[in-house]
């Protein structure tokens, strides 16, 4: 990848810095290993069904690491149906498909050990295990002795080795142990690569270790062996990444982590900024050429496949890694954007936001309605700034509500939706004892909520009633008996995120309150908001914003 293809902008440089030669410059490939599906899982409330765990491992394929860890065949039923589907359904393109177990048993046989047979039994052309190489652990949680935990590590390799298999050694609590007896932990990886090991990768296990004693340290290590090393970081001291490109300084080939940092307690090593940082600003290889620009959408993907919320401030892919708030910026962005961004948003597939709020100028907006196709004279720029910040000065947050925002300055510009005029809207909320799921003190409890709308579409008035699981849930449906049939794409508008916030509580049931209301169409997702002392009447202009705003975009 060249320095233009790697996110450079300027005369300064602002995709970084990339060094010539040396550990960490150009010419070089780091591996990709990636341990999302077992490692990764291991992180609290995240559980992935067999489903899951396939769509995750083509989002990796196609991203293009180099390696995906499925998991630990034997370990539970629900691996065991993985890597059995995996074996006729999973037809990957670039990554190699690995399985993860251990070394053999405490004075155990190769030949009838069970985690071995399983590994071999896999069906993939690459293994994984793992191995004590802290002494500690061996006397402690294996209680054997040095030199049968030596002994099983080496048997375990050459066996699996045998079976023609490539054969990564993960060096369990390698750093710790190398601290408290290097000679110890150099003859553990020394009988792995003897035996045949195909790579040699020091685990960080506790998460402990800090990048200049990692660098130190795989450095060391390279220098006593020729086996080509690998990193599996943890991120308990929040320096997982830092401590993975800390490794590549030192001569690591491969690094093993997982997409967005996923892993237990606090996580593994986030190969998102990893890849990121070793292509774009160390000039390394790490994916398949013209595959960086998907790791905002793989990023994302996988977040929801597992259930999660994509963190915003996430580094390079996250929605706030390159939004602009302040005026004094965006304004410099308008002519420079290398002036407040250090690469191209774009070379990650992620991109420039201009965030609208009571720090705006004239230069946001302008900005923003340029992004939008609309020209707006000066005068009309300073009345939607001066709107905007006693609309937020009244608690509305319009850049959390990018929808609500854009229908506001094309209201701006004379735009007039024409979908439909409320008349009015009425709620009504039943509670009922007798039939319904929740019990309170015994006592059955059902809860009934019906709305009406009266509309006018066109000349034509229309009254219509809908019933849902509360205010905002009977209002869409009765929109939707109203208007569906007049506009096809009202049934592809899905609900997918309420949110309420209190904004002066010393009012107490009296305050204002904020309503977010998120929504997609299948293929796109937008946030709507709206603001009053009532909950309902909050709810209902971000859902009517919510409304328009994917009837207007009906064919984006």
């Amino acid at each position: 990848m060249s320095n233009a293809e790697a996110g450079e902008t300027g005369p300064s440089g602002a995709g970084g810095s990339v060094p010539e030669n040396g550990p960490s410059g150009a010419g070089r490939t780091v591996e990709i290993y990636d341990t999302t599906l077992r490692d990764g899982s291991q992180l609290e409330g995240i559980s992935l069904t067999v489903n899951d765990k396939l769509r995750i491992a083509y989002q990796l394929d196609w991203l293009g690491v180099h390696y995906i860890e499925g998991g630990w065949p034997g370990a539970n039923p629900k691996d065991d149906e993985f890597f059995e589907r995996a074996r006729t359904e999973l037809k990957l393109a670039t990554s190699t498909f690995v399985a993860f177990g251990s070394t053999r048993r405490v004075k155990g046989r190769v030949d009838e050990d069970q985690t071995l047979a399983n590994l071999v039994g896999a069906g993939t052309s690459a293994v994984c295990i793992v191995g004590k190489c802290w002494d500690y652990h061996v006397t402690e949680a294996l209680r054997t002795t040095l030199d049968e935990g030596v002994t099983m590590v080496a048997d375990s390799i050459e066996y699996l080795k045998g079976k023609g298999l490539e054969v990564l050694f993960d060096a369990e609590h390698f750093f710790d142990g190398y601290r408290n007896n290097p000679e110890y932990s150099l003859r553990v990886l020394e009988a792995a690569a003897t035996a045949g090991a195909d790579r040699l990768v020091l685990c960080d296990t506790n998460g402990g270790s800090l990048p200049h004693d990692v660098e130190r340290i795989v450095r060391e290590v390279g220098g006593y062996l020729d086996t080509p090393l690998g990193v599996h970081l943890h991120d308990d001291t929040g320096c997982g990444v830092a401590n993975a490109i800390a490794g590549v300084i030192g001569g690591a080939v491969q690094v093993q982590g997982t997409i967005n940092g996923y892993g237990e307690r606090t996580g593994n090593c986030d190969l998102v900024p990893i890849i990121a940082n070793l292509t774009l600003k160390m000039g390394i290889e790490t994916l398949p050429p013209n595959r960086l620009d998907r790791l905002t959408g793989v990023s994302h993907t996988i977040a929801e496949l597992v259930n999660f919320t994509p963190s915003s401030q996430q580094p390079y892919v996250g929605a706030s890694a390159f939004a602009h708030k302040a005026g004094l910026h965006t304004s410099a962005i308008s002519r420079r954007p290398d002036a407040y961004e250090h690469v191209l948003p774009e070379a990650v597939g992620n991109g420039t936001r201009f965030l609208v709020s009571e720090m705006a100028g004239r230069s946001t907006i302008e900005l923003k309605a340029a992004d939008l196709g609309l020209d707006l004279p000066p005068e009309v720029l300073g009345d939607v700034v001066d709107t905007l910040k006693k609309l937020e000065y009244q608690g509305y947050h319009f850049e959390v509500a990018d929808a609500s925002l854009e229908l506001l300055i094309r209201g701006a510009s004379g735009w007039e939706q024409d979908f439909f005029v409320l008349e009015s809207f009425k709620v009504n909320t039943e509670h009922r004892s007798g039939s319904g799921a929740r019990a309170w003190n015994d006592v059955a409890v059902d809860m009934e909520t019906e709305a009406t709308v009266k509309l006018w579409v066109g000349d034509e008035r229309i009254v219509a009633t809908g019933e849902g699981n509360g205010p905002v849930d009977a209002l869409h449906s009765a929109l939707a008996v109203a208007v569906a049939d007049r506009y096809p794409a009202f049934d592809a508008i899905k609900l997918t995120d309420f949110k309420v916030r209190v904004l002066d509580t010393e009012k107490g049931t009296g305050a204002v309150t904020r309503v977010l209301i998120e929504s997609t169409n299948g293929s796109s997702t937008w946030t709507t908001i709206g603001v009053s002392e009532n909950i309902v009447e909050a709810s209902w202009q971000a859902l009517i914003d919510s409304i328009i705003y994917g009837l207007f975009h009906v064919d984006d």
